[in-house]
């Protein structure tokens, strides 16, 4: 790949990182709920599911599903659904308190976070349809495929990454004064569990 090419790609992977979506919600919601060094393990798991989406498009797998309506609509629902369903827990969430009843992180085991953020990307269909107009624009069909693949995930992947962890989670560590009580950590809870069903609401409707 070219250097201008991949700068290119660099560019473009920051930007669509930097907007906000179920990614990012998720990733300032395990930082406030289980602190900024463990909401890594939810951000793997969003990457998990970036890597799937690329492979999926790779293979042109992505090409039946965004030809199929039925598919779409079905993984689209499903993903939605499951945001409702994260927001709807995020809103219900107690406040987690210490011995001393004062306020505390939450101690989610790192595969559930995990889990979390793979489900979270991983039911989009339209991250597979944006893949799929996304790739071709820094893939050349004069040379090899695999070394070009490899290039692209790999630097979607880490500036993903880098975003999420540097970007959204240490905003999220700024909002940290705001759970410094029960009443802060409830008022926290029921915005995030407000976004998480709005984007799946926005994911249902939105065709």
């Amino acid at each position: 790949m070219q250097f201008s090419l991949w700068l290119a790609l660099l560019g473009a992977g920051t930007l669509i990182s930097l907007t906000p979506g179920a990614g990012a919600i998720n990733t300032m919601s395990n930082a406030l709920n289980s602190g900024f060094r463990r909401s890594i393990w939810g951000i793997l798991g969003q990457q998990a599911a970036l890597l799937a989406h690329i492979v999926i498009v790779a293979l042109g797998v992505g090409v039946l599903v965004a030809g199929s309506p039925l598919a779409f609509t079905v993984i689209r629902f499903v993903g939605a659904a499951y945001l409702v369903y994260l927001g709807i827990r995020q809103f219900l969430a107690k406040p987690a308190l210490d011995a001393e009843s004062a306020p505390a992180l939450s101690h989610d085991p790192a595969w559930s976070m995990f889990r979390r953020g793979l489900w979270v990307n991983l039911l989009n269909p339209k991250a597979i349809v944006f893949f799929l107009a996304f790739l071709p624009q820094f893939i050349r069909l004069d040379r090899p495929m695999l070394p070009q693949y490899l290039i692209v995930a790999a630097t979607v992947i880490v500036v993903d990454i880098l975003v999420m962890w540097f970007f959204f989670a240490l905003t999220a560590r700024s909002l940290q004064r705001f759970t410094g009580d029960a009443r802060g950590q409830r008022v926290v809870n029921r915005v995030f569990g407000v976004l998480f069903v709005s984007v799946g609401v926005l994911l249902a409707v939105i065709h």
